[in-house]
């Protein structure tokens, strides 16, 4: 990138949320990823997510068809069960691997949300973090922190800065909200940091 770049702003038409699929949490945890789905629908998006009936999973795709909304699930051969998958959403999609699963996903999307999860979910938020800081993408990232779930991931990402392992305006590359209908908006507002070039500019 160099002082000529063009940063991209794109209208967010449709949203992936990743989330954990375990039925052994809390069920408020539950009860806020319904609510999440039903916002997202009610916004007029489309719900993007990883296919499963069980868990936040689950709980935020069945919101957002209460709320009618349209529901695409993408998933991986060796979740597509009776079991795991979710039958009754508008679509979903099957592939082989993580690689195109994930691809796949990035494709659909014009922005991101983490719900409370586990490795899964850390994995999928992390990486598109990570593209938007080396400027792959321009789409708004959100973190729903239900209960002070992610407290102490928020607090990590401050010492990585303070420690000197971030910029200060990576910061600002995720979105922070307790309440789904104020990050939809936040998302919906998001304007990446124009400084980002010194990151990546070598000249």
């Amino acid at each position: 990138m160099g002082q000529n770049a063009i940063i991209v702003y794109q209208i967010m038409d449709s949203v992936c949320v990743y989330c954990g699929s375990s039925d052994r949490v809390n069920g408020g945890f539950i009860e806020s990823a319904q609510q999440m789905g039903l916002a997202i629908a009610r916004k007029g998006l489309r719900l993007v997510y990883g296919s499963s009936k069980a868990g936040l999973m689950g709980a935020v795709a069945d919101g957002a068809l209460q709320g009618g909304g349209e529901v695409i699930g993408v998933t991986l051969e060796i979740f597509d069960t009776p079991q795991l998958a979710h039958r009754g959403i508008t679509r979903n999609e099957v592939y082989p691997d993580f690689h195109t699963q994930k691809a796949r996903i990035f494709d659909l999307s014009d922005g991101f949300i983490a719900l409370p999860g586990g490795i899964g979910t850390m994995d999928e938020f992390f990486e598109v973090l990570t593209w938007a800081q080396v400027g792959i993408h321009t789409k708004p990232i959100g973190i729903l922190n239900s209960f002070g779930y992610y407290d102490p991931l928020i607090a990590f990402l401050d010492q990585v800065e303070a420690k000197g392992f971030m910029y200060a305006e990576h910061k600002s590359l995720y979105l922070r909200s307790t309440e789904p209908e104020e990050l939809l908006t936040m998302m919906d507002d998001y304007q990446p940091p124009e400084d980002l070039e010194r990151w990546v500019d070598r000249e």
